[in-house]
This record gives C-alpha cells, sequence and structure tokens, in this order.
C-alpha cells in the first residue's frame, strides 16, 4: 500500500499541532505543527516522495526546536534579568516549600514563574513554617528578601 499525503494534510496537521499547543503547556508540540506547516508550504510547490517529506518535517521540527532553545529562550530569559522585569515581580506571593536555617537559606515556590524560576531561595527577618505565603519584597542576586504580609 502506498501512502500519499498532499500538501494540505501537512497544512491542516500542522495547524492541529500548534492550535494543540494551547492545550498543553509543555511547549514542544508548536515545533513539529511548525515543521509540519514547513512542508505543506514546500510540498505545494515542489512534489516529493514520503521518505523525502517525513525527513523534511523532522529535519525542520529539529530545527525550530533547537533554535528556540539555543538562541532565542536564552535571549528571552536575559531579557527578564533587568530592573524593570525586577521590579515587576515585587509584590508577587509564593509558599515556603523549605524553612530556612542558620546556614541555609528557605526555599519557597510561585504558582506562576517569576523571572523564568517557579522557585527560589529567601531571606526572612521573620519566623515562617511550611506552606506560609510570603511576598517579594526584593531580589538580591538569585535569592530574595520576602516579608509575610498578615
Amino acid at each position: 500500500m502506498d501512502i500519499q499525503l498532499l500538501y494540505w494534510h501537512w497544512l491542516v496537521l500542522g495547524m492541529l499541532l500548534v492550535v494543540a499547543e494551547i492545550f498543553v503547556p509543555s511547549f514542544t508540540i508548536l515545533w513539529f505543527g511548525l515543521g509540519a506547516l514547513v512542508v505543506g508550504f514546500v510540498e505545494m510547490f515542489v512534489p516529493m516522495s514520503m521518505t523525502v517529506q517525513i525527513l523534511l518535517w523532522t529535519v525542520s521540527s529539529v530545527l525550530f526546536a533547537v533554535g528556540w532553545f539555543k538562541a532565542i529562550k536564552p535571549k528571552m530569559a536575559a531579557a527578564n534579568q533587568n530592573k524593570q522585569s525586577q521590579q515587576s515581580a515585587i509584590g508577587e506571593s509564593g509558599l515556603v516549600i523549605k524553612l530556612p536555617t542558620e546556614s541555609t537559606l528557605g526555599s519557597m515556590r510561585f504558582s506562576t514563574p517569576v523571572l523564568d524560576c517557579d522557585e527560589w531561595y529567601f531571606k526572612c527577618d521573620t519566623k515562617v513554617e511550611l506552606g506560609d505565603r510570603l511576598h517579594i519584597q526584593e531580589i538580591s542576586d538569585q535569592t530574595l528578601v520576602v516579608v509575610r504580609l498578615d
């Protein structure tokens, strides 16, 4: 049996995968969808065998994913470390997941990432318990200075 996918099959598959990314929080399906769209557009103008289509889909999907993780995402993370981004994080709240000791910092988790991290080490002047909700007062290097608002 010889299976032949036409250009519009790839375009529909690509659109479905891109739309599916909305419902899957992993941010990986998007690259396969974009790869399928590439194959659809190329197939529109240059007919290819099924083997070449699958190869083009694989290569383009990998290139999109590598491009994202190696080039674009690090630049976005660096942009999030500026003073304006840090100022916007002031007041965000998270839960204590590890208590501070005499020699170690505490750890807290945020429901949405703060400056691209959902877990941060913190310093606090008052005594805290596991599960307490703390608010960011300032950001010092890779450590948060937090306060408990009652």
